[in-house]
Parts: C-alpha cells; sequence; structure tokens
C-alpha cells in the first residue's frame, strides 16, 4: 500500500505477540526522520531501544542518552555507529543533566528532537513511602524531564524548530493501581502538566511538547514482576495482553515527527483501553 504525504513512510512488516498464544503480523510504519538529531533518554533499552530504532529507521541520528553506557554502545553496534550516538547521564543528577546535555547541543548543529523517556517506577504503598522514595522518584522522572527540556529549549527556540515528547503513564490519571503508586503517579502526573505548559510556551516558536501515556509494557523494568502481578494487570487491560516497546514508540515517534506538525500539548493513551478518557 503506498500512502501519499509530503514525508515519505516506509513500511515493513513485523510480529507482535497478540496474547500468549497468538502472534499477528502488522504493518509498522517508521516515520521521516532524515537530516533530524533525537536525543532518546533512557534509550538503551525498553521503550527507548525501540524509539531508537525507529529514529534509525526513518534515516534520523539517535542520541542515545542512558545511566548504563554499555548497553547504549552495544545498541549502536546494533543500529551502526554512523547513525547514533551515546552519552551517558544520571537523570537524579541536575548539575550532570545540563553538562552533558550541553555538550551534546555543542556536538550538534541543531537537536531537532528530545524524548523524554527514562524513568523509574515506586511500587510502595503511600503510608510505605520514605522522603528518601519519593525524592527519588520525583527528583528522575519529573526533575530530570524539566532539566533536560531546559537543557535543549533555548537551541530549538533559537532555531525556530522542536519536537519534544515526554513519557507519561496512565499511572498519572489513575492516581496509580496498575504498576507505580503515589510517587510513581504523582510524578508523572507532574510531566502531564509540564508537557502542556512547555507546549503553551513553545508553540510561537516552533517548538511543539506532547505528551504519551503507556500502560503495561513488556520492558525489562517490568519482566520481573513475576507471572501472578503480570495477569492481574493486565486482566484491567481491555485488550487483554500488554504492549510491545515498539507500540508505544510508534505514537511517540509520531508526535517526534513531522507527521504532527499541528499537534502540541496532546496527552495520548497508548494503553490497550485502560483510561478511555474524553
Amino acid at each position: 500500500m503506498n500512502i501519499s504525504i509530503k514525508l515519505q513512510i516506509q513500511k515493513r512488516k513485523i510480529e507482535y505477540k497478540n496474547n500468549e498464544n497468538n502472534t499477528k503480523a502488522k504493518e509498522e510504519i517508521s516515520m521521516d526522520f532524515t537530516g533530524k538529531n533525537i536525543i532518546v533518554t533512557g534509550g538503551a533499552s525498553g521503550i527507548g531501544k525501540a524509539i531508537a530504532t525507529g529514529v534509525v529507521e526513518g534515516g534520523g541520528h539517535a542520541i542515545i542518552v542512558d545511566l548504563n553506557l554499555d548497553a547504549a554502545e552495544k545498541l549502536r553496534e546494533e543500529l551502526g555507529k554512523d547513525k547514533t550516538s551515546a552519552y551517558k547521564v544520571n537523570l537524579a543528577n541536575s548539575a550532570e543533566i545540563r553538562e552533558v546535555f550541553g555538550k551534546i547541543v555543542a556536538d550538534f548543529k541543531q537537536i531537532h528532537g528530545l524524548i523524554n523517556n527514562a524513568g523509574i517506577v515506586s511500587t510502595v504503598p503511600f503510608d510505605e513511602v520514605t522522603q528518601a522514595e519519593w525524592d527519588k522518584v520525583i527528583a528522575i522522572n519529573l526533575t530530570g524531564v524539566y532539566t533536560a527540556i531546559s537543557a535543549v529549549y533555548p537551541s530549538m527556540k533559537a532555531n525556530g524548530y522542536g519536537r519534544i515528547v515526554n513519557v507519561a503513564s496512565v499511572a498519572a490519571k489513575r492516581g496509580g493501581g496498575l504498576l507505580g503508586t503515589s510517587a510513581y503517579a504523582a510524578s508523572k502526573a507532574g510531566v502531564i502538566g509540564l508537557t502542556k505548559a512547555v507546549a503553551r510556551e513553545g508553540a510561537p516558536y516552533g517548538v511543539a511538547c506532547n505528551g504519551v501515556c503507556p500502560s503495561l509494557t513488556m520492558t525489562p523494568m517490568t519482566a520481573n514482576m513475576g507471572e501472578e502481578k503480570t495477569k492481574k494487570i493486565i486482566a484491567t487491560i481491555p485488550l487483554g495482553r500488554g504492549a510491545q516497546p515498539r507500540e508505544i514508540a510508534n505514537m511517540v515517534l509520531f508526535y517526534a515527527s513531522d507527521l504532527a506538525s499541528f499537534a502540541t500539548g496532546e496527552i495520548s493513551d497508548v494503553d490497550g483501553g485502560v483510561t478511555m478518557d474524553g
């Protein structure tokens, strides 16, 4: 099937697991990122890896930012070292973020996109959340996102172009209840508010900011939950399964591309029907 639009869209067949014993072939659409430099935090594994892969498939340069530099370099070998770069950063350290992102901005003529994907989950019940737990989750999931955006925003504003996509969570809308609890839900709710604020202020300068809210996604981070808990969560998902990383990445890639040229301040649920809000 040929799709005629301003941007070239490439298609190929992939397979993903629909249910435990049912595999279906689907068409995967790769967005056009030709000539674009896209930063992906947490880009070495899980959803981030799928996003970085999609950027490269679309002809772009994926700038993989991750705490695990070895994993990032391994992904570079898979995707092509001429199509990727890797930087190590601890997203709990604002000074380190500013230093590394400042280097990234200096290393590239223009940063076209920033995908804030990295984050941690907190599953501690509210009455057991310690101050240290709260501070850590907020530092990485919310303050880290703010700092990353603020480090590249001036460059995007000066260039009159930017695509920022923040990965939040359905936990932000539900108050937890699936995987993350109070600290996680609060941090991701903050990300949604930040997304809308940056979208409003960035719009006059050609800087768009959108968010994506996944539900359970089958990644290394969720692989250790245990079969019983996984089944319990899946039972609450109308589509009856967890997402594959690329299914979340596809929405992120859409917002990072020029196909979403008239979208900003949007928060899209990619959750198998969990939220269904208006």
